[in-house]
This record gives structure tokens, C-alpha cells and sequence, in this order.
């Protein structure tokens, strides 16, 4: 189940590296590996940001921008993982629920907070404790998805402790103050890349029929469901079945982890976001021999980790979102 090479990938530059990977190749036309983060929303389907640094210093929105609510995104924790790239998950771990904690002058925290899989390393007990006992420090409630490392074992712990109350094997929906949330388990049959399988997909139409059109619908899962990077299994084979379902609706916003670094694109009115890990960052796509747990240089780690909080605004097709770094916290 775990594709990851224990060979570590040492980097000088990771976020040349990774601009570089992917404008050589035409590869997408919007990507923030890492940074300052950015506040990211869609003006007549183009987007635009502003820094992290304004928001949090409690720069006034624009006219007419009234925030519903907002949400946290966390990933790819991997407690129990000791090499080079971090020996230390449980620490950035704490720092990312500190940073999840936080909110913009003058503003309410997050309403919650959603966590995209790769909770631990290698299924174990213990593992699941100590993700449990950190994430606990937040100061709401948390709605989860297993990652593939979550379900080594066929997800027995992963089910006993983050899926009471889901349906197959973990995948769920619910509603919050309008917005309808979908989390999905793409890990179960992992073969290259992700998938859902025939019963999770009946089970996701069946859902999604019952809501409006003009629902705003926000989908979580650990492996994008989008095709990021077919050579390295970053993708879910079946994905597409899925996203069809959700093209009717005006307003869809998919978010995903596994891959450690942040990668957007729209395509109409779906909003693809994959999330920075707490843990460690991995190489861009192609801009190394294989994926896997990436040496940046003695204190740039924090600069490449992160957490992703999102803007919920009435009104608007897509939802802010701003990553930030862990380094930001400082």
C-alpha cells in the first residue's frame, strides 16, 4: 500500500525546482508550491490573490465580500515517519493545529476543520494516539479521510478511530450553513493511483441527487481526483466518473492532499485544490526521478509545510482559499 521510496530527495532549490517542472512542461496554468500563501478567489473565472500577510493583519475585505463562514484543511500528517526530510511530525504537526487555530483581526476562527488523509505513517496504534492527542488541540470539530498509509492494515484502525459513522469504507457527506460536504475514500484500492470503486461511486449519485443545483458542493478526498501527474500515480483512476456528477452544479470545489504541495487549476465551475503537508514536501511533478519525502535546505522546512483555510462567500461561484506556511506563524 505505500508507494513511497524511503530514498529521500535532496533538492537545493525545491521552489525553483518546482516552478520550473511545471512551466517546462505546460503543465498547469496556476500553482503555488509554497511561500507567503495567498488568498485565492475567482473574478470572471480568473484567479486572483492577494498575500497571506494582508489577510492576517486584518486588511478589510472587498465591498460586497461578506464571509459566511471559513473552514480548515490539514494532510498528510504521517506520524511515525523519522527520516531526514523531518524527524520530527508530531512537532510541525502541533505548529500546523496552532496555525488551524488562528484567526484574521477582527474575524471568528474556522467553523472546523478537514483532514485529508496520510494521518500516519504506517496504520499503527500508536500512531493513530498521538495524531489523535495533537489534533485534539483544536478548538472545533474535525471531519476526516483516510489516506493509503491510513489504511495499511484494510483502515480496522483508521475505522475504529477517525470512521465511526460512515458508510463502506469511510466516505460520508453533511451539510454546514448551506454548503453541502462530501468526503470520499480514494485509498481503499490503491493500485499506482487512487480509486473508488463501483459502490462508493452508486452511493456518491445517489447523494448528490438529492441536493440542488445551486448547492455549493465542497468534495474531500486524499488522492486528487484529477489527473496531476499519471506517471507518478497522482491521480484516481476513476475520478472522472465522479467529477461528471458534480459538473451540473454551479458552484464545486474539490480538495485533496497526498501529494505535499499546493496545486490549483479551475475548469468551469470546479475549483481543484491539493493542500501542503504537515509533515514534509515532495518533489513537483517530473522535477525528480520518483515521488517521495524531499530534504529541503536546514531551516526552509517550515516554509514548505502548511495548512489551508477557506472562505466560504455568499454570492460567489469558488471559495477563497488561503494556504499558509508554517513559518508564517512566526
Amino acid at each position: 500500500m505505500n508507494r513511497f521510496k524511503e530514498d529521500e530527495v535532496v533538492q537545493e532549490n525545491a521552489a525553483e525546482s518546482a516552478a520550473d517542472g511545471i512551466d517546462r512542461r505546460n503543465f498547469l496554468g496556476c500553482m503555488a508550491w509554497a511561500g507567503t500563501g495567498l488568498l485565492w478567489s475567482m473574478v470572471g473565472g480568473v484567479p486572483t490573490s492577494e498575500l497571506l500577510a494582508q489577510t492576517m493583519k486584518g486588511a478589510a475585505p472587498a465591498a460586497g465580500k461578506v464571509e459566511d463562514f471559513s473552514f480548515v484543511q490539514i494532510s498528510d500528517c504521517h506520524i511515525g515517519f523519522n527520516k531526514g526530510a523531518n524527524p520530527d511530525v508530531t512537532g510541525t504537526l502541533k505548529k500546523a493545529i496552532d496555525r488551524a487555530n488562528l484567526a484574521p483581526a477582527g474575524m471568528k476562527g474556522p467553523d472546523f476543520m478537514i483532514h485529508t488523509g496520510d494521518i500516519t505513517q504506517n496504520s499503527k496504534a500508536a500512531e493513530f494516539d498521538t495524531a489523535a492527542q495533537v489534533i485534539k488541540g483544536f478548538k472545533r470539530e474535525v471531519f476526516y479521510v483516510p489516506g493509503e498509509h491510513d489504511f495499511i492494515d484494510d483502515g480496522e484502525q483508521y475505522k475504529q478511530r477517525f470512521g465511526k459513522g460512515t458508510v463502506g469504507n469511510g466516505w460520508y457527506s453533511y451539510n454546514h450553513k448551506g454548503v453541502h460536504f462530501v468526503g470520499l475514500n480514494n485509498c481503499v484500492q490503491v493500485d499506482a493511483m487512487g480509486n473508488l470503486g463501483d459502490e462508493q461511486l452508486k452511493w456518491l449519485k445517489a447523494d448528490l441527487a438529492g441536493q440542488s443545483r445551486s448547492t455549493p458542493i465542497v468534495v474531500f478526498a486524499h488522492i486528487p481526483l484529477w489527473m496531476v501527474y499519471e506517471k507518478w500515480g497522482w491521480g484516481t483512476k476513476d475520478g472522472e466518473q465522479a467529477l461528471a456528477m458534480l459538473k451540473p452544479f454551479g458552484s464545486v470545489t474539490v480538495l485533496n492532499g497526498h501529494i505535499h504541495q499546493v496545486v490549483q487549476k479551475v475548469e468551469g465551475n470546479v475549483a481543484f485544490h491539493t493542500a501542503m503537508a504537515t509533515a514534509f514536501p515532495q518533489p513537483a511533478p517530473g522535477a525528480a526521478p520518483n515521488p517521495g519525502p524531499m530534504v529541503v535546505n536546514a531551516g526552509k522546512l517550515e516554509g514548505v509545510l502548511g495548512v489551508t483555510k477557506v472562505k466560504v462567500v455568499r454570492g460567489h461561484n469558488h471559495l477563497a482559499v488561503v494556504d499558509s506556511t508554517l513559518a508564517e506563524m512566526a
